[in-house]
């Protein structure tokens, strides 16, 4: 389990492909906090380190998951958001991300404001409709509150701090980015749909 505070930004040193999935080689400081076999959020999406090496870590990326997660388009030298899980003491700063990723947005509109960047998302409508203004959304693994929601796209509003430690103060109109929806919002969905079958 995560919680959407980006602890670091990582460089992907390369990306080996084949018809069994892709195998992603990542540069960052975090890897002295690794093992193989850890979980470790990228860009929202957990994988597991297979390799670790000091100051980087190689994960598999199974066709699943570059089917439906922007991991497909990484390309040597992208920044990534990382983030290692949650640990039973530490503090929930941002909200229950679970680094299974909902879907893929496409950025559509940047504007500033004040000190602020807000960034508007086209999202698919599965993912939208669990997604409500002033909620909760994982964007590339950080935790956002949305802004504002319409039936096309989410709007958030990033900090300073958001755009400089995270991939999210680089995006520009078509960039992709993978979303996690609040889990809870399902759960609270099926229950509901669960009780009003059983009428």
């Amino acid at each position: 389990m995560f919680t959407g505070i980006v602890q670091g930004m990582g460089s992907v040193t390369s990306v080996e492909r084949s018809g069994e999935g892709s195998v992603l080689r990542v540069a960052t400081p975090l890897g002295a906090e690794l093992r193989a076999g850890d979980s470790i959020a990228v860009n929202g999406v957990c994988l597991t380190a297979t390799e670790v090496a000091e100051g980087s870590f190689a994960a598999e990326v199974m066709n699943v998951t570059l089917e439906r997660t922007s991991l497909a388009a990484v390309s040597d030298g992208a920044s990534v958001n990382l983030e290692l899980p949650l640990r039973a003491a530490d503090r929930l700063g941002g909200h229950v991300v679970q680094g299974h990723v909902d879907g893929v947005g496409r950025v559509t509109a940047i504007a500033e404001d004040g000190f602020a960047r807000r960034v508007t998302i086209e999202a698919p409508a599965d993912v939208l409709r669990y997604v409500v203004a002033k909620g909760s959304i994982a964007i590339d693994g950080v935790s956002l509150t949305a802004a504002e929601v319409d039936q096309r796209s989410v709007t958030v509003s990033l900090i300073p701090e958001t755009l400089e430690r995270t991939t999210l103060g680089r995006a520009r109109p078509g960039t992709l980015v993978n979303l996690e929806v609040d889990v809870l919002a399902k759960y609270v969905e099926k229950l509901i749909g669960a009780e009003r079958s059983s009428r």
